[in-house]
């Protein structure tokens, strides 16, 4: 069995209006695929999934996409939910 460990969720921009937080702790496995620690996320906060093909994990501070990469967790470790962004305004020049 996997052992268990604690990290922080830190939501941003959209993510935190969805949630109606900016940041809780969570207990997950410290070996996790990164789609199964977005949906146990998303099992606490379904409004998540909204935005769930949009969203960027910042995993202690690298950009990891949704999908089967391995994470390796430590308890303290930071997860950042980062919603897409607009493109920055085309300038006219």
């Amino acid at each position: 069995m996997v052992p268990q460990c604690q990290v922080e969720v830190l939501y941003f921009a959209k993510s935190a209006k969805i949630t109606g937080i900016r940041s809780e702790t969570i207990s997950v496995p410290q070996e996790i695929k990164a789609l199964q620690l977005w949906n146990e996320i998303e099992t606490q906060h379904s409004g998540l999934t909204d935005v769930r093909n949009q969203v960027i994990f910042a995993v202690p501070q690298e950009y990891v996409k949704l999908g089967d990469q391995l994470l390796l967790l430590q308890s303290g470790d930071e997860i950042a939910i980062i919603p897409p962004t607009p493109p920055p305004p085309v300038s006219g020049g």
